[in-house]
């Protein structure tokens, strides 16, 4: 039951945190229209989290093994509150970006402990399932974010980020209330002392033993953000969908991604194992794009699409699992370097695509 109730407080984080990053997509354009910035300001907005999550990741992540997963949950929670009420009070340009900056570089601390919380509670066997209980959370918040900030932004474009403050206040009192320590004392890297950002620390990880599983990482969302990054483009100038038509395709997106990762990649898991299920994802999501591309219809469209996203779903889970099973020291500062991979992918994507479109 207490192992219930821990994932449930990690999901209900995950998703607030999702929710937050999806509330503010439809309503970014908008909001940053009304300090006059442009198109480049907003891609430079949505880089700058991605690029603060690159560089911050394995700093938390280390921490964690460091000084256990609960303090750093903590810091991201409140990290991530903190940076939406500022971002709905910011009354000039600069203040935006520099919420922005902040919560990328806090809520960073969240990802790779919620992986590790996971890996410390879990057995081998297991470890694909909860890694995919985790990847749910992140579609259900990607879901219900979008919707929701449409919705609470009729009145003012500011009132979705302090909603999602609040919610992640209370993802934050459960964090301090409920959730136990994962990691014990004998187990905590003691007498190491944590670096700052250390590109020789990635460069290591890149060419290390696990470095394929970096730059599977970064492939994986390299490949996923080229497509969420121009999706939109391609099917306004394709089949002159409109913002609407855009936004529940990616709500079916989110859907589908939640319930794979969340039903069916703990099973197939423990049925075949990460490595077969990863090389087969792979082939699906290859396959996916490129049969995008001979979608006629919508229902052509929707089949297409969701080929490639059911494939998809299941390639981080799977990463992560391998990551913390093959992590010869401490399993956050694995994860967190895997995190960092991700994040240059979603760096590198949607500005390569962009450049490509």
């Amino acid at each position: 039951m207490n192992k219930r109730r821990n994932l449930a407080i990690l999901f209900f984080t995950m998703v607030v945190v999702m929710m937050g990053f999806g509330m503010i997509i439809p309503i970014l354009p908008f909001y940053i229209e009304s300090f006059g910035a442009s198109g480049k300001g907003l891609g430079l907005l949505m880089a700058i989290y991605s690029i603060m999550q690159f560089i911050f990741a394995p700093i938390w992540g280390g921490y964690s093994d460091r000084f256990g997963r609960k303090p750093m949950l903590v810091i991201g929670a409140f990290g991530n509150a903190l940076s939406l009420v500022l971002f709905g009070l910011a009354t000039e340009l600069w203040m935006v970006y520099a919420a922005r900056a902040l919560g990328g570089m806090l809520s960073a601390a969240i990802l790779p402990t919620a992986m590790a919380y996971i890996s410390d509670t879990t057995e081998s066997k297991n470890r694909g399932g909860g890694m995919g209980v985790i990847g749910a959370a992140m579609g259900v918040g990607m879901v219900l974010g979008p919707g929701l900030g449409g919705l609470l932004a009729g009145d003012s474009l500011s009132t979705p980020f302090f909603v999602g403050s609040g919610l992640s206040m209370l993802a934050l009192f459960l964090i301090l209330i409920f959730l136990p320590e994962s990691l014990a004392k004998s187990e905590q890297v003691n007498g190491v002392k944590i670096k700052g950002f250390d590109m020789k620390q990635i460069w290591q990880a890149l060419f290390g033993p696990m470095g394929y599983l970096m730059i599977l990482s970064f492939i994986v969302f390299f490949g996923l953000t080229n497509f969420e990054g121009i999706f939109g483009l391609y099917a306004q100038h394709r089949f002159d969908y409109n913002p609407a038509q855009v936004g529940t395709v990616m709500m079916v997106i989110g859907v589908v991604s939640a319930v794979v990762q969340g039903g069916l990649t703990g099973p197939l898991t423990r049925k075949f194992g990460e490595r077969a299920v990863i090389k087969a994802s792979l082939i699906g999501s290859s396959v996916g794009f490129l049969i995008m591309l001979w979608a006629y219809s919508d229902l052509t469209l929707y089949l297409t699409v969701g080929l490639f996203v059911l494939a998809n779903a299941m390639l981080r889970p799977g990463i992560a699992a391998l990551v913390s099973m093959e992590a010869k020291g401490g399993q956050g500062t694995a994860l967190g370097l895997a995190n960092s991979f991700m994040s240059l992918g979603r760096i590198v994507g949607p500005l390569w695509a962009g450049i490509m479109f």
